[in-house]
């Protein structure tokens, strides 16, 4: 059983008893048994172990962890440094640019996750070159039920949905003191039709200022 080491560690252990979990960790252990898959199993819940639940700020949603040799860190978007960045890291950094935020920065997004961004891909493990390849697995059921505990919570919030899949997750946060801020993804096929220029990390920063809660150091 996971022990994640902090105040997530309820969510783990309700959903870790459920059906669905019981066969995802089945199917998890034949897969990093036989195939190469990303991240290394002891990083899959990074997100959750370095932003406990009661020092979430920001939710950035991701999809699915990069699935190339050396990438995948079990933080949404993010890449260990010294590793190239991908693309869609790329644009965020070149939109902290745009909005006047000082660069240059790490491709490791640990930074955030520390300051209480949760940077939370919807599926948590991928195999090696194959992009999706354990959706439907049953990590979209764990991870959405991590999202709606966060927005079922009266301290505001802010939840950054990029991109249509990100998006779709707007249903699952039920308290409207939160602020939602969707957008196009960062990705090169969409970044021109609404990402840059969404304005999304002064718009987060004067949202958490305002309810006392301290902007992200970006």
């Amino acid at each position: 059983m996971i022990n994640v080491g902090n105040d997530w560690q309820p969510l783990f252990d309700i959903e870790q008893n459920k059906e669905y979990y019981l066969l995802l960790r089945k199917f998890l252990k034949h897969e990093y048994a036989t195939k190469r898959i990303y991240p290394p199993m002891n990083e899959i819940f990074n997100a959750f172990r370095l932003t406990p639940f009661e020092s979430v700020k920001v939710i950035i949603v991701g999809q699915d962890p990069y699935h190339e040799e050396g990438q995948a860190m079990g933080l949404s978007f993010s890449v260990r440094e010294g590793t190239e960045e991908p693309p869609s890291l790329k644009n965020i950094h070149q939109e902290l640019l745009n909005e006047g935020f000082d660069g240059p920065w790490s491709s490791d997004l640990s930074r955030w996750a520390r300051q209480g961004v949760l940077l939370l891909n919807s599926t948590l493990t991928v195999e090696a070159h194959r992009a999706a390849s354990h959706a439907g697995k049953g990590w979209e059921t764990f991870t959405d039920n991590a999202i709606a505990a966060l927005g079922r919570t009266p301290k505001p919030k802010v939840f950054m949905l990029w991109g249509s899949y990100a998006r779709s997750k707007k249903a699952l946060i039920e308290n409207r003191n939160h602020l939602i801020l969707e957008s196009a993804h960062p990705s090169p096929l969409s970044a021109y039709r609404g990402f840059f220029g969404n304005n999304h990390f002064r718009l987060c920063n004067e949202f958490l200022e305002k309810m006392g809660l301290g902007g992200i150091a970006w």
